[in-house]
């Protein structure tokens, strides 16, 4: 497994850099995070930070077989799930994105959606889905709505910094989808 500490430099140069998206047509699933955090963009790949909990729930819930790194993100692809974003821009925190970049994300975000035609998009955060598509009242699991014909499904930001969801609460909601999308 590489792994590579970013200095504080790096971090800092990370806010000029985006973090390329892991897809290819038909997915299973295609995760969408909010935007890439500054760790993410200083060394290239998804979910980077320590204390992230996005790779431990896919490994908890049944996605993958073996825990995953954020260097080992192209793994996914084979297995029939990919790594995209809301926002291609890099921020210490989602906090600094702006209502318009949420709006013009979900415009981006539809029609690659619509390009590559995944089963499910599994969108991290409730509140980052709701400004993002104007949806007032947002709960985990299945929407109402779809974009094209794949089915949306809205799951907690794994953050770290994100309290309201424990480990296993997140690995129960990660596998609700797993049941789902096969």
């Amino acid at each position: 497994m590489e792994t590579h500490k970013p200095t504080n430099a790096e971090l800092q140069a990370a806010r000029k850099k985006t973090v390329p998206d892991v897809v290819v047509p038909g997915l299973k699933v295609l995760f969408c995070g909010i935007n890439p955090g500054l760790y993410s963009g200083a060394i290239g790949h998804h979910f980077a930070k320590p204390g992230n909990r996005f790779w431990p729930a896919l490994h908890a819930s049944g996605f993958t077989n073996r825990r995953l790194s954020p260097f080992a993100e192209r793994d996914l692809l084979p297995l029939g799930y990919g790594i995209t974003n809301l926002v291609k821009r890099t921020t210490a925190s989602a906090a600094e994105l702006t209502p318009a970049e949420f709006f013009q994300g979900a415009r981006q975000l539809a029609a690659k959606v619509r390009k590559y035609r995944p089963g499910f998009l599994a969108v991290l955060g409730l509140q980052a889905y709701g400004l993002a598509f104007g949806k007032k009242q947002v709960k985990t699991g299945l929407q109402a709505g779809r974009i094209g014909r794949t089915r949306i499904w809205v799951l907690p930001n794994p953050s770290g910094l994100n309290a309201h969801y424990q480990a296993a609460d997140l690995a129960r909601l990660f596998k609700d989808l797993k049941k789902q999308s096969g």
